[in-house]
């Protein structure tokens, strides 16, 4: 992400993203970062599921993660995800990490919101029923 967004590059191909993901806050959960050198950004040493809980309870107009298969699995299983975002993509690689890897309980969804693309992707959005 950071090797893209701030680009020139970014700004020119994509540049309403571009603008957005350079200047909204980002929160990098590492054990091994230091430091971040992204506008806006930065680096969560404490523990996952507390730190998320007390961002919850700040006001804002919500979070997304990006990139970390790891962080939703641990999330999910706490039961702090309020909404799942997923784009099918009609690829199979046949082999991989499971997106949910590490989940030891069922969570039950209900399908909210579906769009199709030309492209044969599919968004769809879930929330977990309670």
């Amino acid at each position: 992400m950071i090797k893209y967004w701030p680009t020139p590059i970014a700004k020119q191909h994509d540049p309403v993203v571009a603008e957005g993901m350079n200047n909204m806050p980002k929160f990098v959960f590492s054990r091994t970062m230091g430091k971040a050198s992204w506008n806006n950004t930065r680096v969560v040493e404490g523990d996952l599921i507390s730190e998320v809980k007390k961002m919850k309870q700040l006001a804002g107009s919500g979070m997304a993660i990006l990139g970390s298969g790891t962080i939703v699995s641990q999330l999910a299983a706490a039961g702090l995800i309020d909404e799942y975002q997923v784009v099918v993509n009609p690829i199979i690689l046949g082999k991989g990490r499971t997106m949910f890897e590490g989940v030891k309980d069922m969570l039950s969804l209900k399908l909210t919101k579906t769009r199709s693309f030309k492209s044969g992707k599919v968004f769809c959005c879930y929330e977990p029923v309670v």
